[in-house]
């Protein structure tokens, strides 16, 4: 459950410009997680979100991105718990995952910035990543691959 929180928090800080515990409680209930402020105030220190400025001058919650390696462990962490199958068809890479993973792991794959990716879809449990050739794509599904285990 707490992985799965996780993973949701770090969906909606990339969604949305949340810059309070409170909005970020709000939201995480909205979409039924019942969760508590505490364990948010705890969720948000485990994952170190800290308050960035965006565009707009306003402060939010963010990852950080200044450190990769963290950004790195979170998606190599959500793919191998939550990533079913990863398969190629031109260039084209699907990724099957447990229900309600898709978007947090699309997410956290988002932030890494590859660079054969050229984007990337997500629904409830398929991620479609466009990547630029089929020869990429089937590199790319290969190292998924063994990231995931």
């Amino acid at each position: 459950m707490k992985a799965r929180r996780h993973a949701k928090i770090l969906e909606l800080i990339s969604q949305y410009d949340i810059d309070t515990q409170e909005e970020l409680l709000r939201r995480l209930r909205d979409t039924g997680f019942e969760v508590t402020q505490a364990t948010v105030s705890r969720d948000i220190k485990e994952l170190r979100l800290v308050k960035t400025l965006s565009t707009d001058g306003q402060y939010r919650y963010s990852t950080g991105k200044e450190d990769n390696r963290d950004i790195s462990s979170k998606f190599y962490s959500l793919l191998q718990d939550s990533a079913t199958s990863i398969n190629c068809t031109g260039n084209l890479v699907v990724i099957k995952s447990v229900s309600g993973m898709a978007q947090a792991i699309c997410a956290a794959m988002d932030t890494m910035h590859w660079e054969a990716v050229v984007g990337t879809l997500a629904g409830d449990d398929t991620i479609f990543v466009a990547v630029r050739s089929e020869h990429a794509a089937q590199q790319f599904a290969a190292e998924l691959t063994r990231m995931m285990g």
